[in-house]
């Protein structure tokens, strides 16, 4: 498929209605960067009693996040844009803030919590813009994500109580 048209990108959606969409994934990336590094900080620093249940669920958590993130950022190359990088890119687009020396395992979780909840309001902003473009890739990939958040959110109150 050879792309004629200017107007269009590679996949044949309209450059000038992608560029707030490839800036709200640049936001959401970098707010999915922050996130990563909140809870690699909870998984190397939780201790107390639930130590070997957070432990590894913090792991898996980080674990999904990374692939969340090559995901969202081959999203932005999809969509003809470029996926920011630099962690002071991420710092002034991110919506999360850093969490910092966390070691307490409830607060842990209500900090990926928190942070989940950011990411669910980003992303429903995301697919609402990508539904309003024809953008039913973009949409489609942060909505299956929302299913899964919105259920990790159940999971960790549930441990909360």
């Amino acid at each position: 498929m050879s792309n004629t048209n200017n107007a269009t990108n590679q996949i044949g959606l309209e450059k000038a209605d992608m560029s707030e969409i490839i800036a709200k994934l640049n936001s959401l990336l970098s707010s999915y960067h922050t996130f990563y590094i909140n809870v690699r900080g909870y998984h190397w620093n939780v201790k107390g009693e639930h130590f070997f249940t957070l432990h590894p669920k913090f792991e898996e958590l980080y674990t999904a996040l990374q692939i969340q993130i090559d995901e969202i950022a081959e999203r932005i190359l999809t969509l003809g844009g470029t996926p920011l990088h630099a962690y002071s890119d991420f710092a002034q687009h991110t919506s999360i803030s850093e969490d910092q020396n966390v070691k307490d395992g409830t607060t842990c979780v209500k900090g990926v919590v928190k942070g989940l909840q950011v990411l669910i309001e980003e992303q429903r902003q995301v697919s609402a813009l990508a539904a309003e473009s024809d953008d039913q890739g973009s949409a489609d990939l942060v909505d299956a994500y929302v299913q899964e958040q919105e259920k990790l959110i159940w999971m960790y109150n549930a441990f909360l109580g």
